[in-house]
């Protein structure tokens, strides 16, 4: 809804001749309202964390090429819950007209085409529809410039 000055409210009133105690009563009701609205309670910002969901159709992370999707779920919850969470949303969205025309049946699939209204139902949110690709490191930052890391112990040897 359009947010609209109560000055000006009150100028168009008195522009088309409604009279002066009804054009304070109006204004005094408008602001009443309002204040009313801004004293709703309204629901809390949940804080989330980061979770990436991996397909790995395979059963092992050995592979060349390994895609999941990033998530979010709320940061007091488990990050095993993620799982269950797109279950859910899945099952939910098969329920619906469109899902039952087209259902999901894979979790990719729940990340892809489930809208986010459903996944939210749900406390969890898909941060990019399209798969992302997981790369694997070691973890260790190499110290030439020829990209593999040297071994401490041996350099110092």
């Amino acid at each position: 809804m359009a947010k609209v000055d109560l000055e000006l409210v009150k100028m168009v009133l008195t522009r088309n001749e409604v009279e002066t105690r009804l054009v304070a009563d109006i204004i005094k009701e408008i602001q009443q309202e309002s204040a009313a609205e801004t004293d709703e309670e309204k629901e809390p910002v949940v804080k989330k964390q980061y979770v990436v969901v991996v397909y790995d159709p395979e059963g092992q992370l050995e592979g060349m090429e390994l895609t999941g999707s990033i998530v979010q779920i709320p940061e007091d919850e488990s990050v095993y819950t993620a799982v269950e969470r797109l279950h859910r949303a899945g099952y939910e969205f098969n329920t619906t007209k469109k899902g039952r025309r087209m259902p999901v049946k894979t979790v990719g699939e729940v990340c892809e085409n489930v809208p986010a209204r459903i996944t939210k139902e749900q406390k969890i949110w898909v941060k990019h529809k399209e798969p992302c690709f997981l790369l694997r490191t070691d973890g260790i930052l190499p110290t030439e410039n020829t990209g593999k890391h040297i071994d401490k112990r041996k350099k110092d040897a």
